[in-house]
């Protein structure tokens, strides 16, 4: 949400942005990137980063302590000025107040994968999507065959972000691949939205029709109270019977949801279902309402993840093809392939329909040794735009704006080369988001990158601050202003 004044700041930065827009570039800001066309034989070498001129690097902390290079890094999620970054290990906090020194306050070893994170508060949730012989820090692995395995979210006071406190676990279903943060509309608890969808084999504790979600309550003043108050089904036909795509890859089935993004204020949550898009009504916490549902059986094969744009009026859904582990941005995909699906929500109420526009997938081609894909991230907020940063694991970061919902264009990117030539190496960058005026990465091999970006088209959003940010409970980032 915006601080008292920064409307009136925000008002002023537009004109200033106008005046750089009618006079071209400025000493300031970089010229708009001239984005080449796919190319096979622009692939950088091992390591090596290339970017467009406004775009640029300004600090990289790599993976230490108790995180090797072998800790995978994922999600983050940001409270007073520090980034909480999620590995299969545990966490770490960094203070990234000064964005050009990242500092780690501590590290929080919990196994667990995949430890994606959100925030409410003084209180964190940790996603555990692996099967664990207990709910501690000191658990150890078990085989997901184990009737006595636990999974689910676990609840961190991060009050002292030195020192983080374990206060509360909770079991679920199938347990936590990713979670949502919706709050209540009373201001006294907060809900985790629990994703988790079933793997192929059928799982003691995962047994498939899985077609909900879990709904977890947690009261603010007392979170070690936190218990589990609702399991909705929201497929009850079954959802997309999953098959084959005309390129041979196959389409995944619905047994459950990837990834929930709220808009609290909205009453509104986008899903990416597997097989499904969603869009839900959640003026009723406990009982999202399906308001349109769609499938593409010719193009997407998994639906990983959703961004709504700063009015509501459109949705970025991102399709995983390959589960983030297979080359996808090779020239035989093609650009509808591993790529987002921008939809726009048409009609009011009950009547509001998801409608496909067109789709976007990075312009550079990357090698074969390079696993490739949309991915995680969020908007940027530039009033009047709609302008987003984004992963692609090896394919680097892409700034891309969607305002013409049928045209979107890129106008920055960074990538580093490929880990190996030699063979395929899993890596890249796992979630790209912005706040405070940077770009910040959670690379799964080389830890915690940090962005500048300078173009004029992005201007106003160097002046947006944020106390929180989770990328999956998005709020309206320039009231009145877009």
């Amino acid at each position: 949400m915006l601080q008292p004044g920064l409307k009136r700041r925000l008002t002023r930065v537009l004109v200033s942005a106008a005046a750089v827009a009618a006079l071209g570039a400025s000493s300031a800001f970089a010229a708009p990137a001239v984005i080449a066309e796919p190319s096979a034989t622009a692939i950088p070498g091992v390591d090596e980063i290339v970017h467009s001129p406004n775009l640029r690097s300004i600090a990289n902390v790599p993976q230490q302590g108790p995180f090797t290079k072998d800790s995978t890094g994922t999600d983050i999620a940001f409270t007073k000025g520090h980034a909480i970054i999620g590995t299969y290990d545990g966490f770490n906090v960094f203070d990234v107040r000064n964005p050009y020194r990242p500092k780690i306050v501590s590290q929080v070893l919990c196994p667990g994968g995949q430890n994606d994170v959100s925030i409410s508060g003084d209180l964190l949730f940790l996603s555990t999507d692996a099967s664990r012989s207990d709910n501690s820090c000191n658990s150890v692995s078990k085989p997901a065959s184990d009737k006595t395995a636990w999974e689910g979210i676990k609840v961190f006071d991060i009050s002292n972000l030195a020192a983080p406190k374990y206060v509360a676990a909770i079991e679920t279903d199938c347990g936590s691949h990713t979670n949502t943060m919706v709050p209540d509309k009373n201001g006294k608890n907060v809900y985790v939205y629990v994703s988790s969808y079933a793997p192929a084999a059928n799982l003691p504790d995962c047994q498939p029709p899985h077609d909900k979600i879990s709904i977890i309550k947690v009261p603010l003043k007392d979170p070690a109270k936190a218990e589990l108050v609702a399991k909705p089904v929201l497929f009850p036909d079954g959802g997309n019977a999953g098959g084959p795509n005309p390129d041979g890859t196959s389409r995944s089935a619905t047994t459950g949801c990837h990834d929930l993004t709220a808009l609290p204020e909205k009453n509104l949550m986008a899903g990416a279902c597997m097989g499904d898009g969603v869009l839900f009504d959640i003026s009723d916490r406990l009982k999202p309402r399906v308001l349109s549902r769609v499938q593409d059986n010719v193009n997407f094969a998994f639906w990983h993840s959703a961004t709504f744009n700063n009015d509501a009026s459109k949705i970025v859904f991102t399709d995983e093809l390959g589960g983030g582990g297979m080359a996808t941005c090779l020239e035989k995909f093609g650009s509808t392939r591993g790529a987002n699906g921008i939809y726009e929500i048409t009609g009011r109420g009950d009547n509001r329909k998801l409608e496909f526009r067109s789709y976007y997938k990075i312009p550079r081609l990357q090698s074969e040794t390079e696993n490739c894909v949309a991915h995680n991230g969020s908007l940027i907020p530039v009033p009047g735009k709609d302008i987003m940063v984004q992963s692609w694991y090896q394919g680097g970061i892409s700034v891309w704006d969607f305002t013409d919902v049928k045209r979107p264009k890129e106008i920055a990117y960074w990538e580093r080369g490929p880990l190996s030539n030699e063979k395929l190496v899993g890596g890249g960058t796992w979630s790209a988001y912005w706040y405070n005026g940077y770009i910040f990465s959670s690379d799964i091999v080389k830890g915690l990158d940090v962005l500048d970006l300078n173009d004029w088209r992005t201007f106003p959003a160097k002046f947006v601050r944020q106390n929180e940010f989770n990328a999956q409970t998005q709020y309206k980032l320039h009231p009145g202003l877009n």
